[in-house]
């Protein structure tokens, strides 16, 4: 005895051949159960090499085209939620969809080290677990502490990533990072209070949202039109505490009818203020500090002390020197961290910066010239829109984790001159990406300084589609995959990450990174809101696939770092939402729903029970293959003729349309349109028409076997992009029975897509044009037997003011007769009536008791 594949499960096929017979020994499962089916075909995959572009030329299909992507890397932060499912999904189902049509496919696996949410998550479990600040360590032993965070994390990803069945090249995957809380203050508020004139009497008031930011007020400024003001252009105002002369100046930016019309300008504490400073050529004073306490611009009262505490410090000497004018409500904006829960606060902070204009403007020109197509093209608006309106992109960051910036402070000892250097060519400042230690090198002795700041994670993942293939250097895998053949994510990064890997791409390859941007929409819950942490509805899809009680639900919401108000509400929806907790759906399912929604148009609201729906789905293909194999079982191996019988003709037909829908669906990339046209096939009409034909109509088996078989692994085929567990499960069980003997190819995702030119002889455009009728006859039949009470418990009926039937069930055959169909049936009619309301023309009872009732075509 030998199984058909090696190292896996072993009870699935194990022919035994005894006297040349050949005897299959099944699995004793009766219904579908995705733990049996998902628990071993991934590790056989890897083993065999299938996702690698290596095995291209093993495939007979094989043509000499390539398709390559990249995964959109997830952040290390955490686990993988229903958004990213999505995204595998649809990723999924292309790589493996072009793998089968023979390209050679490259999908590149890989994670985002994620800068800030990083390390504002390490920072934040150090607190709690050790008791110790980020300050606490030196830079080295802190990110040793990142490190082992990201092993963690990134493990877990990977193995989610796994079972979702996702045709990674895991030999290839690639790390971003590899070497190559607010106090209780009063917000919302508006102080005014007055600057003195200096030299005159009067006085200028200003309102302000921060009042001491005022310590490192430069200027006041007004509209030039202000009537208010005019006599006041060119004088000077008295600062209160530091004794400072304040300019007042004329700018038409200022808001005349906002607060005094007045404002007061802090150019290191506010971005507007910073521009206003640029046109007038204003000092800019830092008054609080990177650490949120006040700096000793402040004076001696007020230096060392945070931020907040220093506003009501302020305030109350404003109130002792009379100079307090009132406080009134004030609707406003907080910027709140979304990494910390603190207030964001504007600093003025020396940053590297990229000059941006030139690269967005031929990202605009690639798009309105074709070089790059934008899917849906609605987003082309927005695309331009932005892009158009780039400013220069600030691209360091005050963190330890992350690309450390390759520039350096330089002292020359014997001139005691200091200077700031960067690398020769913004080249070689991005290629750090890979090499981190790159040098540079100085002529005669001298002290060097690294700038501690790190690359902002953006520009780090805008450079993942050829840092992915070895870029800076020229690999063979760069030569080859690259540029991508397209890019698929969410349409929420269309700024943040796509664009700048045009632009960084355009600009240090000389190529477009893709050549194609597939955007799909945002997973939502059932209730149409954004999944979020706080409101408890992120769902995991490992959860979905294995089931979850709602005990373990609550347990992982108490394991996070919510607040504890926030994890009172979360639970409070996880009870109303998930009472029982998360049924096991499968992976299957869960793609095949997925899938199912029209991700290039609104938001998907995704339901666990939509889920559900689908593992009742592939439960019905579990039963449909061990039908098939029992027909099989009775005939042995499969014969291929051309069938003659009309609903044959009709079912292969039928299957030749669907592999049409197929095509054209995913040359869209509208899976949604692959998903609806199979399930209606398999359902509708494989399952409720013509699988029902066999059991009631006589048949000549060896015909309706290869019928079957045909229609069956045709489908399996079709399926296996997007349910890839199940259909090779499947697919398996029928190769006993193939016509053809398995090549190397010996998975299912190795097999050729099927083609309407491969099926132009089963197609029979009249016979399927003309089974409408005879599917509404069998309507018409079921809806007499409903009507009549006709059940194998009760065949007897009567109905007084109609019809009396007997019947043994709805055995039919079909007959057409030029514009009449005739629908023999095992009953007898005793007594009938006007049955005209249901089509019916005639109902005829034979000798034999057998009757005949016409309908009208």
């Amino acid at each position: 005895s030998h199984s058909v594949f090696e190292n896996t499960r072993t009870d699935i096929i194990i022919t035994l051949t005894f006297n040349n017979i050949l005897i299959i020994f099944m699995s004793v499962l009766t219904s579908y159960s995705p733990e049996y089916v998902e628990s071993c075909w991934y590790p056989w995959w890897e083993k065999q090499g299938f996702f690698r572009p290596e095995k291209h030329n093993e495939l007979p299909q094989a043509v000499d085209r390539i398709f390559s992507l990249c995964i959109p890397p997830p952040n290390v932060t955490g686990t993988l939620h229903l958004g990213h499912a999505l995204t595998v999904a649809i990723e999924d189902a292309l790589a493996r969809w072009r793998r089968m049509q023979g390209y050679k496919v490259l999908w590149v696996p890989g994670c985002d080290h994620a800068g800030i949410a990083t390390q504002s998550v390490v920072e934040r479990r150090l607190l709690r677990e050790q008791d110790k600040r980020r300050q606490d360590y030196s830079r080295e032993e802190f990110l040793q502490e990142v490190w082992r965070w990201k092993q963690e994390k990134g493990d877990e990803i990977y193995h989610q990533l796994k079972k979702l069945g996702a045709s990674l090249d895991w030999s290839r995957a690639c790390f971003t990072m590899d070497p190559r809380g607010v106090s209780n203050m009063e917000f919302g508020t508006m102080i005014t209070f007055a600057y003195p004139i200096e030299g005159h009497e009067g006085e200028v008031a200003v309102s302000t949202t921060r009042p001491e930011t005022m310590l490192g007020d430069v200027a006041i400024a007004v509209h030039p039109d202000d009537t208010r003001y005019q006599a006041l252009h060119g004088k000077q105002c008295r600062h209160p505490f530091t004794n400072r002369l304040l300019p007042i100046i004329t700018d038409p930016v200022v808001d005349m009818g906002l607060g005094t019309g007045a404002v007061k300008l802090t150019p290191a504490h506010d971005h507007t203020d910073f521009l206003l400073s640029q046109r007038h050529s204003l000092p800019r004073l830092t008054v609080i500090g990177g650490d949120g306490t006040m700096t000793s611009h402040c004076g001696h009262w007020l230096q060392g002390v945070k931020r907040f505490q220093a506003r009501e410090r302020v305030i109350s000497a404003l109130m002792e020197m009379k100079l307090f004018r009132g406080k009134e409500d004030h609707p406003m904006s907080l910027p709140i961290c979304s990494r910390s829960g603190d207030v964001i606060e504007p600093l003025l902070k020396k940053q590297w910066f990229v000059r941006c204009e030139k690269m967005a403007q031929k990202a605009i020109q690639a798009v309105d010239e074709g070089e790059l197509e934008i899917i849906p093209h609605f987003y082309t608006k927005t695309w331009k829109n932005w892009l158009s309106n780039i400013s220069d992109w600030c691209i360091s960051r005050q963190l330890w984790w992350g690309h450390q910036i390759p520039a350096y402070r330089v002292t020359l000892p014997e001139s005691g001159n200091t200077q700031e250097v960067g690398l020769a060519e913004i080249r070689e400042i991005i290629g750090s990406f890979v090499q981190l230690e790159h040098s540079y090198q100085l002529k005669g002795p001298c002290l060097r300084k690294r700038n501690p700041d790190v690359l902002d994670t953006w520009f780090s993942s805008g450079l993942f589609p050829f840092a992915m293939l070895g870029w800076p250097e020229q690999t063979e895998d760069l030569k080859q995959f690259y540029p991508n053949t397209m890019l698929e994510t969410g349409n929420d990064l269309i700024f943040f990450w796509v664009a700048r890997m045009v632009m960084l791409g355009t600009e240090l390859t000389g190529q477009l990174p893709f050549k194609q941007v597939l955007f799909h929409s945002l997973v939502r819950d059932k209730h149409g809101r954004k999944m979020s942490k706080s409101l408890g509805n992120v769902i995991d899809p490992l959860d979905v696939i294995s089931g979850v009680s709602l005990e373990r639900l609550q347990e992982k919401v108490m394991e996070g770092n919510l607040d504890p108000r926030e994890k009172a509400v979360a639970m409070e929806a996880q009870r109303k939402d998930f009472p029982n907790g998360i049924p096991e759906c499968g992976t299957d399912a869960l793609r095949f729903a997925l899938c199912s929604y029209k991700a290039q148009g609104e938001d998907i609201s995704l339901s666990v029970s939509q889920v559900l729906s689908c593992r009742h789905f592939c439960n019905k293909m579990w039963q449909t293959v061990r039908f098939t194999l029992g027909a099989l079982l009775d005939v042995g191996s499969p014969v291929t003729p051309l069938p003659e019988v009309e609903i044959d003709k009709w079912i292969c037909s039928c299957l030749y349309s669907t592999v049409e829908q197929c095509e054209r669906g995913f040359e869209s990339y509208e899976l949604h349109t692959v998903t609806s046209a199979l399930h209606s096939f398999w359902l509708h009409s494989l399952c409720d028409v013509y699988l029902v034909s066999l059991v009631h109509i006589k048949v000549e088996k060896r015909v309706a076997a290869a019928v079957l078989y045909h229609c069956v692994s045709t489908s399996l085929r079709l399926l296996s992009p997007l349910m890839p567990f199940l259909t090779e499960e499947l697919w398996q069980r029928l190769q006993p029975y193939s016509p053809r003997p398995s090549t190397a190819s010996s998975s299912v995702c190795m097999q050729s897509y099927p083609t309407t030119s491969e099926l132009a002889h089963w197609h029979f455009p009249q016979d399927e044009a003309d089974f409408p009728l005879v599917q509404e006859v069998v309507r018409v039949a079921r809806s007499l037997r409903a009507q009549y009470h006709l059940t194998k418990e009760k065949p007897d009926s009567e109905c007084h003011d109609c019809v009396c039937l007997t019947c043994s069930g709805i055995f039919f055959s079909l007959l057409l007769f030029g514009h009449s169909i005739q629908l023999h049936l095992d009953i007898q009619v005793t007594n009938s009536c006007n049955l005209s309301n249901i089509g019916v023309l005639e109902i005829h009872t034979e000798l034999n008791h057998h009757t005949i009732i016409t309908f009208r075509l």
